[in-house]
């Protein structure tokens, strides 16, 4: 005996404030972030391997905020790509 389910998957514009919500909360936990590795290697002596280290993690990690209005990009488009294909799934079956 084979059952057949009928998918069904409601997407809403509300959903996109959370995924804003979570990039501002990333912003800002990455600006703080930065602030406190910049005042950790303040404390250690210069050109000594450990403000090496830290001085490559803050330049790896202040590349990140660089990329969020990408990363924001591909999310809002992945969301409006689901929304289209629900509809036409929807529409055309």
């Amino acid at each position: 005996m084979e059952v057949l389910y009928k998918m069904k998957t409601r997407f809403q514009i509300q959903e996109l404030l959370g995924i804003g919500l979570t990039l501002v909360v990333l912003g800002i936990g990455l600006a703080y972030g930065l602030e406190v590795m910049g005042d950790v290697q303040s404390d250690m002596t210069a050109s000594s391997s450990e403000y090496n280290a830290t001085q490559n993690a803050i330049e790896g990690v202040s590349k990140i905020p660089e990329k969020m209005p990408t990363i924001a990009t591909v999310i809002v488009a992945a969301v409006i790509i689901g929304i289209l294909v629900t509809y036409l799934w929807g529409r055309f079956q």
